[in-house]
């Protein structure tokens, strides 16, 4: 019990610059105050005393805001910073090493007893503030749910989710951004990277693409005018001679 304690407060330490000590962690955390609250719940709702395991529950919602159901499988080492309004439902599983945000919901979207209504965390995944995690589905190991997504299906292993509904990043594509940015293996707070919306990235490549054709039309209609010197006629008075698309201040519209 004692070896697991440690191991949530140097986790904590290692993940949270604002942490300074182990006695800071120990007493002034409410994450770490509510997983060690859960896990007597825990073993109360698995041995049958399951109106204590909720009196547990209840009881540690009111002291550090986060509502976890008894009945949720929590992994070593999950951190939950900050963390006031989380909620977490009773099929939710979260593995080791996850570290969860505040205001997200690991919730169900089925009211059917007995079935797996709520989602399964790999390890080492990241849960951006406010995000909503809703369904029995899983999400893979060292997966990343940015702040204020919905997600409603399966998130691969390494991959970004983002949005409302989410979209997937797939994990090379996330990976590579890292690296380009200089961020190659650091811990991803909140679970976003820059520039990670992949329709954002999508109407940018549009954008891009709109602004080129529209400089090579404006270039065929220069060179028609040139090689038509003597009959002026054959070049209509409305023709795009200059560039009219305005790439820069749609693509600052988007984000970039």
């Amino acid at each position: 019990m004692f070896d697991r304690l440690r191991s949530d407060i140097r986790c904590i330490l290692e993940r949270d610059p604002a942490a300074h000590s182990a006695f800071e962690v120990l007493t002034l955390y409410p994450g770490l105050h509510a997983v060690m609250l859960h896990r007597p719940a825990h073993w109360c709702w698995n041995h049958g005393l399951r109106w204590l395991g909720n009196f547990i529950s209840h009881f540690s919602r009111w002291l550090t805001g986060i509502e976890i159901h008894p009945a949720a499988k929590i992994g070593n080492r999950v951190f939950f910073d900050h963390a006031m309004g989380v909620v977490v439902g009773e099929t939710a599983e979260i593995g080791d090493g996850c570290t969860i945000y505040q205001g997200v919901t690991l919730g169900g979207t089925s009211l059917y007893k007995g079935t797996k209504r709520h989602p399964t965390l790999g390890r080492d995944v990241v849960v951006g503030a406010g995000a909503k995690v809703l369904g029995g589905f899983t999400v893979g190991d060292g997966a990343r749910i940015g702040s204020n997504a919905v997600v409603t299906r399966p998130v691969p292993a390494g991959a970004t989710a983002v949005g409302i509904p989410a979209r997937i990043i797939p994990a090379g594509e996330a990976q590579l951004r890292d690296k380009v940015e200089g961020r190659e293996g650091a811990f991803a707070a909140y679970g976003v990277t820059q520039g990670d919306d992949p329709l954002s990235l999508a109407m940018r490549g549009l954008i891009d693409s709109a602004g080129a054709q529209d400089k090579q039309i404006a270039l065929l209609w220069q060179a028609i005018e040139k090689l038509s010197q003597q009959q002026r006629d054959c070049v209509p008075d409305d023709a795009a001679r200059k560039e009219c698309f305005e790439a820069e201040k749609l693509a600052q519209l988007v984000g970039k």
